[in-house]
């Protein structure tokens, strides 16, 4: 695991990786195609949005920018590429909650630090969860039936994630520990697998984000029944809130774009305002829309405090659950 100090958490200069010299050079920026890598299979959450984001800053940044797929380890895997690439802005990384927030603490060898190893450009948005129930247990339509089910049998009930110490694991971990169940964990290496195996009815339940937990309830197999968020959301109307069930839990996503650490200011400051711009672009907000999220900007500043507090919040959640990779 890497290990993040008191000073690393709270520093702000240094962790900020914004910090140029006063004489450094005008740069000409960019000078060739851009790419954001994504650290999840194509077909995901992240992978749709990284690529919407890629095509509305190709015609911002006047350069091509592409997406690049660097999946394993939870995201491990692409955030310690994006993080040794040369710090120009010529590489971009698509971080989430997973990879900035909890693999720290569930990964005892992770290559990356996420505070001092990105420069943070801006938010993206957040995503809410739903809880879906498959095809595999037709009788299940509801919350309450999904606890008796599990409750008949240990590890009777079978669950999806995209990883040990996902989000998704993390969720259904505290959903079974305040429910005094335990079901068995299915990991996969990523959303759209996870998806493609309830639906096939491989798996029995899934968190998810909203968005694709929808599209896989549109034929009524599929099933939502709970959201991970604070009431009702547009895309389940009448599904209720998994806290009118006793369950004090609120999850999802947020993703964000980072540069890696040292890229210089000017830089950092183009791509803050080329992202924003971008976040108005129909192909951003259709996405965003579809997924139940709405866009959320940032500053650099703001983005680098919520990885702050979103380490200290997600590692007491590690260590209670105890979902340590190796």
């Amino acid at each position: 695991m890497t290990t993040i100090s008191r000073r690393a958490l709270f520093a702000s200069g240094a962790g900020l990786g914004l910090s140029v010299a006063l004489t450094t050079p005008a740069l000409a920026y960019p000078e060739r195609t851009v790419r954001i890598i994504s650290g999840f299979p194509p077909g995901g959450l992240n992978d749709i949005v990284a690529r919407a984001m890629a095509q509305a800053l190709t015609p911002i940044l006047g350069q091509s920018v592409v997406v690049e797929n660097r999946a394993g380890a939870g995201g491990g895997i692409g955030g310690a590429a994006a993080a040794r690439s040369t710090p120009d802005g010529h590489t971009l990384w698509m971080g989430i909650v997973d990879t900035q927030a909890i693999n720290p603490f569930a990964y005892r060898d992770l290559q990356y630090d996420p505070q001092k190893d990105f420069a943070p450009i801006s938010l993206v948005a957040r995503f809410p969860f739903a809880l879906v129930v498959g095809p595999s247990q037709p009788g299940i339509t509801s919350f309450p039936a999904l606890i008796a089910a599990a409750k008949v049998k240990a590890e009777a009930i079978t669950y999806a994630s995209w990883g040990v110490a996902s989000t998704p694991h993390l969720a259904m971990e505290r959903i079974c520990a305040n429910q005094g169940v335990k079901m068995l964990h299915v990991p996969f290496t990523g959303q759209a697998p996870a998806m493609q195996a309830i639906m096939a009815g491989q798996v029995d339940c899934f968190p998810l984000p909203a968005g694709g937990a929808e599209s896989m309830t549109r034929d009524g197999k599929t099933r939502a029944v709970a959201v991970l968020a604070p009431g009702e959301i547009p895309l389940f109307p009448g599904v209720p809130a998994i806290k009118t069930f006793g369950v004090p839990l609120e999850t999802g996503l947020w993703k964000a774009i980072y540069a890696p650490a040292r890229t210089p200011q000017p830089v950092v400051a183009q791509l803050n305002q080329a992202v924003r711009q971008a976040m108005t672009a129909p192909v951003v907000l259709d996405v965003l829309r579809q997924q139940g999220a709405v866009a959320e900007p940032s500053t650099p500043e703001a983005l680098f405090e919520l990885g702050r507090t979103e380490l200290l919040a997600w590692g007491e959640v590690v260590r209670a659950t105890g979902a340590m990779v190796n």
